[in-house]
């Protein structure tokens, strides 16, 4: 590497403080820009009457590697923030997959033949299905949706295992969402390992589980954190990059789809109008409290339906959080992002009741607060135009948008921030 350069990273979500840690911990300097007053983006920590939540419950699984190497870099303890359990997807009633450990294939397969809620021959028709997307590599063509590629699979195998698992890794119907990414999920988190499709739980809000103490570690490497500021101008100074007021060797936009488009408009107008292209899914996240109460397990998957909003279903207190605390998670939340906050509470409430029974709440839960994270994914449709992390010389987005193989997750953001930031040190600042 060349001596030191300086370096602006404008976005404060889990990408730029990927590409801002990365470039500081190569020894460059680095100025981090933040719009909003904290630190995060849409997998951030909020407070709701004195309790540390966040703005949507999240998942991780053991496939994520780079996000958890990134926490270790910034000196976050994996085992005291995350729970960490083989995957299970289990219903209320009992039916459901639980994967045991071991060698990924033949923990799968071992999960299947022991699923309750199948018969034989739904069992040997997804396991059947499993082998031939593996000899297919994991590939399919590219206008193929989820449920056009699962069509011939048994209703039970759809209903209960492939509509959550699309819904949860893509938060877009599998009507609508994109067989071929999703086909990557399945490779690299079913068939990726031992462990890679560990489920990995928060127990402390997500602003512990990166945004908080990659802050702290950047100030305390000397990097320049300036929350609260918005970028009104970026632009080409010879071989450098002006952003407002201020000359950088390199320029990283980690910003969202909508302000990197705004920001790059006149740089690059063909980028800017692909990224401006993009259309977005929301989630909503119904946080209900019953003391007392205990769900079957950490995390329940539900059936939803017109009428049952939720697909799954958080007991903090069970994750050693906050005791008699729930999250009820809506993916793909169009619909009652536009009925109302009231209208998916009252919803929620009725489906928590039905789902599990009266027996599970010692009193009628209640309903601590309804966040809609309204621009939460991008609609991960067949043969999305996904923007390519390079703008101009020295220019680099990063995003959970970026052409990439997988959906707007954690780790893809993770992994857009650090490759943002290895394009600019191979490219520019080598």
């Amino acid at each position: 590497m060349a001596p030191a350069v300086k370096l602006a990273v404008i976005g404060g979500g889990w990408a730029g403080l990927a590409a801002a840690v990365r470039a500081t911990e190569a020894g460059h300097e680095v100025t981090l820009l933040e719009m909003a007053s904290h630190w995060g983006g849409r997998a951030r920590g909020v407070e709701v009457d004195g309790l540390a939540l966040d703005n949507g419950q999240h998942i991780l699984i053991g496939a994520y590697r780079r996000t958890l190497a990134l926490m270790r870099t910034v000196g976050v303890d994996i085992d005291a923030v995350l729970h960490r359990q083989p995957l299970e997807l289990r219903y209320a009633d009992g039916r459901g997959l639980r994967l045991p450990g071991g060698p990924a294939a033949l923990a799968f397969g071992m999960g299947v033949l022991r699923a309750e809620g199948w018969t034989a021959a739904d069992k040997l028709a997804l396991l059947a299905a499993a082998g031939r997307w593996a000899l297919a590599r994991f590939r399919c063509a590219p206008g193929t949706t989820v449920a056009e590629l699962c069509a011939g699979l048994p209703p039970a195998v759809r209903q209960l295992l492939i509509d959550p698992l699309c819904v949860a890794a893509l938060n877009t119907p599998a009507a609508q969402a994109s067989a071929t990414v999703w086909l990557n999920v399945l490779r690299d988190a079913l068939f990726g390992g031992a462990g890679a499709a560990d489920l990995m739980l928060p127990r402390r809000s997500l602003a512990a589980l990166l945004p908080a103490p990659a802050a702290a570690w950047l100030q305390a490497q000397g990097a320049i954190l300036r929350a609260g500021t918005r970028v009104r101008q970026l632009t080409a100074e010879g071989a450098s990059w002006r952003v407002d007021d201020q000359r950088f060797d390199g320029v990283v936009l980690a910003c969202s789809s909508t302000e990197a488009a705004r920001l790059s408009r006149s740089i690059a107008p063909g980028w800017s109008a692909r990224a401006r292209a993009l259309t977005y899914e929301p989630i909503v996240t119904v946080y209900l409290q019953c003391s007392g109460a205990r769900l079957p397990a950490v995390m329940t998957a539900l059936v939803d339906g017109p009428s049952a909003p939720a697909q799954f279903a958080f007991d903090h207190g069970a994750l050693g959080a906050t005791p008699g605390l729930f999250a009820f998670v809506v993916s793909g939340a169009q619909q009652w992002v536009d009925a109302g906050a009231e209208a998916t509470a009252a919803a929620v409430l009725q489906q928590a009741l039905q789902a599990f029974g009266s027996a599970t709440w010692p009193t009628p839960p209640t309903v601590l607060r309804v966040l809609a994270e309204k621009r939460a994914t991008f609609r991960c449709v067949p043969s999305l135009d996904r923007p390519e992390p390079a703008i101009a010389p020295g220019l680099v987005a990063a995003g959970d948008y970026v052409s990439g193989p997988y959906p707007a997750t954690l780790e893809g953001a993770v992994r857009a921030g650090e490759g943002a930031f290895a394009a600019l040190a191979q490219v520019r600042l080598a």
